[in-house]
């Protein structure tokens, strides 16, 4: 009889000694969403209609999920032939965090490099908010752009359907939508 009793919640334990230290469910589900891209790349477009993004509207995005572990995901982001950027959605102890890489032609951070926030609530499956990190409001206001320090970036992936990135603050949103139902070779 006590091990009737003993054993459901030696499942519990199990299961929850299995996570890793910081992360909740809804992150496990969201990394394990975009590990399921791995290798794939797909086009998208700006479905936001701020003037500012005319030049990024105007040219072809792709983005291409790789180099993918259950504790990190790149996915390099190219605006037309521009290939300097990279999401890094990494784990950490307390939750999840996207950074910015941005490269020059010959490899090297470039300018404004590692900014990008951490999650500061468990989010959905489908979503993870990233509010601005302390690292990237001294690099911010350190390059004369203070205006991002109230930034919040966001993901979204709804399988076989949709991926976004998002950009938040006062007076701005960026928005590009790319279409999980169509992957391109480049």
């Amino acid at each position: 009889m006590k091990a009737l009793l003993i054993a459901p919640l030696l499942l519990v334990l199990a299961a929850c000694a299995s996570l890793p230290a910081g992360s909740s469910s809804q992150q496990d589900a969201f990394m394990a969403r975009l590990n399921a891209l791995c290798g794939l790349r797909f086009e998208g477009r700006v479905v936001t209609t701020d003037p500012v993004d005319s030049s990024f509207a105007s040219q072809r995005l792709l983005m291409h999920v790789r180099d993918c572990s259950t504790d990190e995901v790149r996915i390099p982001f190219w605006v037309g032939e521009d290939r300097s950027r990279t999401w890094v959605v990494t784990r950490t102890d307390t939750g999840l965090t996207l950074k910015h890489d941005h490269r020059d032609l010959a490899g090297r951070p470039d300018g404004l490099h590692w900014y990008g926030g951490d999650t500061t609530a468990a989010g959905t499956e489908a979503r993870q908010d990233f509010p601005v990190d302390a690292f990237s409001i001294e690099l911010f206001n350190a390059w004369d752009a203070s205006v991002s320090t109230t930034n919040v970036w966001a993901m979204e992936v709804y399988p076989d359907r949709m991926f976004a990135y998002e950009l938040r603050r006062p007076n701005r949103h960026f928005r590009v939508e790319f279409d999980l139902t169509r992957p391109v070779a480049e």
